[in-house]
């Protein structure tokens, strides 16, 4: 049995690279780390695991590959798109992919990478493939409703509460509801969490701004940091 620890503070990342392993017959999810604290416990007690982490989460390389290789643990990093894998490889990490990997290209990574093989994403096809196969945006996108789309594209351009129950011709608390089932899809906790994730997958904002386009006063539907 495959053993995986997921590690990364992005709970909707988790939740999709969880269920694009948990399908296999031969993988098994033993824990998923939202803090460092949590990490360095999950590599202490599932020796011998795969660990796959964001670079934003755990930046020191050097001191977590040294940890892993006292615990057996092998590594995935998964890097920015503007990041070159050289900087991990050289401390010991042997996956390095990007957070727009698609579902078949994480699976051959971590397959790989379990038999102590390295494996790198081609930085160019991750760079080609950024916006097309985004899997968490698409899956982010696909659990929105048309409404909660447009809740989204009016919280990232900076829209209250009351302003967004205006554009709906609903009320404040309609709206709350809303945000609260929105929150929770996505997984982030306030209103800069959901901006800033939406602006960094590309898909999903580019839905919201559609969904946006021909709400009443808001002809442009526009989205900070997508441009047509």
């Amino acid at each position: 049995m495959l053993k995986i620890i997921l590690a990364d503070n992005q709970a909707i990342f988790r939740a999709g690279i969880a269920k694009v392993l948990a399908v296999e017959d031969d993988v098994r999810i033993v824990a998923q780390a939202q803090t460092v604290e949590q990490a360095m416990i999950s590599i202490e007690k599932f020796r011998g695991s795969v660990m796959i982490y964001a670079s934003s989460f755990l930046p020191d390389t050097q001191r977590l590959a040294a940890i892993a290789r006292e615990s057996g643990i092998q590594l995935v990093v998964i890097a920015e798109n503007n990041e070159a894998p050289e900087r991990y490889l050289s401390t010991g990490v042997l996956g390095v992919i990007f957070r727009s990997v698609d579902s078949n290209e994480l699976l051959r990574c971590v397959r790989k990478v379990s038999t102590g093989e390295a494996y790198t994403q081609d930085t160019r096809s991750a760079a080609q493939s950024a916006d097309g196969d985004d899997f968490v945006g698409a899956r982010v996108r696909d659990r929105l409703t048309p409404k909660e789309l447009k809740i989204v594209a009016l919280i990232v351009q900076g829209f209250k509460n009351k302003e967004i129950a205006t554009q709906l011709g609903t009320t404040e608390q309609v709206v709350k509801n809303y945000l609260r089932n929105v929150y929770d899809k996505i997984g982030v906790s306030d209103r800069l969490e959901l901006a800033l994730f939406t602006i960094h997958h590309r898909i999903l904002a580019e839905a919201a701004a559609a969904s946006a386009a021909n709400m009443p006063g808001n002809p442009a539907g526009n989205v900070p940091g997508v441009t047509d």
